[in-house]
């Protein structure tokens, strides 16, 4: 008991010391994600509503408290040096928590469970809508928020939490650099073309009549692309100057179904089509043995429920198709 009169010493409490600066603010890692995001300090500057020089400014005051450069600039806008990619994995995880626990403030943890997926235009049209049956079959409230586009956007994303998962063919893409990739299986590259086509009418193929006609292709720079231009070159066969770029298997399967024009494309996305004999394949006689088509995952960040059961239904549909039973 203490005597009448005295007053209780004041508790302190010593917290151990923290290698953190508190001169890091919430602005930093906003400004930081979103340059990594968009590549360029212009984009990144629209993104966030502020000017150029404001986020250069910025990142400037980031560097510096942390004593190191975290972006170069280069012909194709600003890549992430490797301290730039180490600090990514924990600076989205942080901004992600951090958004997390407002929402639930917000009342918004009453939500129905949300799995955000990432997927390529490899399995957009194939694996994805069975994907989706099945889940929903399965789970009575689920909401599954589907981005698309190319993998560099999409994996960008996943570094900085605004997704749970990115599924497709990306194994080539430099941003999958810190991450996890699950592989599902391989899928390999085809010429396709419109019932009645003038190449269906000659066989063998003669590879050099491919430059008589349009040509439907990935955009420039995208894994999938890479593996298009392979099948060129294995070939011998010089690209026609007539060319679609573009990463929409319906804009390209319209297009396909009411031209001449011949589209390359991932055998996912046209053997609906094969089989029902709106599209017949070209035989080159080889075949580009294309990528790996998995599940990438962010090690940084726990994995939710409704990711895991998206995974198990993909791990699920993916073997049925390697085996042949699917679609």
């Amino acid at each position: 008991m203490l005597a009448k009169g005295r007053k209780a010493a004041p508790i302190r409490i010593n917290f151990p010391p923290m290698n953190l600066d508190t001169r890091i603010k919430f602005r930093h890692l906003l400004c930081f994600l979103e340059i990594a995001r968009q590549g360029s300090f212009a984009k990144a500057a629209d993104a966030v509503a502020i000017s150029q020089p404001a986020i250069s400014k910025t990142l400037k005051e980031l560097e510096d408290l942390l004593q190191t450069r975290l972006f170069e600039r280069g012909k194709q806008g600003v890549e992430l040096t490797p301290a730039g990619v180490r600090f990514m994995r924990y600076a989205g995880p942080c901004v992600q928590a951090l958004r997390e626990g407002v929402s639930t403030l917000r009342g918004e943890e009453h939500a129905p469970p949300q799995v955000r997926v990432g997927v390529l235009s490899t399995v957009e049209s194939l694996l994805m809508p069975e994907v989706i049956r099945r889940l929903h079959q399965r789970h009575a409230a689920l909401v599954v928020s589907v981005a698309t586009g190319p993998s560099a956007h999409l994996l960008a994303q996943l570094h900085v939490g605004e997704l749970d998962l990115v599924i497709g063919r990306m194994t080539d893409s430099p941003q999958i650099q810190g991450l996890l990739f699950e592989h599902l299986y391989s899928e390999s590259m085809s010429l396709v073309v419109r019932p009645g086509h003038p190449l269906l009418r000659s066989l063998p193929l003669e590879r050099a009549r491919l430059a008589d006609y349009p040509l439907v292709l990935p955009l420039a720079g995208t894994t999938i692309r890479k593996h298009a231009d392979s099948l060129f070159v294995q070939c011998a066969i010089e690209q026609p100057r007539q060319r679609l770029e573009t990463l929409s298997p319906a804009l390209s399967r319209r297009y396909v179904q009411g031209s001449d024009a011949v589209w390359v494309a991932p055998r996912d996305a046209v053997r609906v089509d094969l089989d029902r004999g709106e599209l017949h394949e070209l035989d080159l006689g080889v075949r580009e043995p294309g990528g790996s088509v998995g599940i990438c995952s962010n090690a940084a960040l726990p994995s939710p429920l409704p990711a895991q059961w998206l995974c198990e239904v993909l791990r699920e549909v993916a073997a049925q198709y390697r085996d042949g039973d699917y679609p």
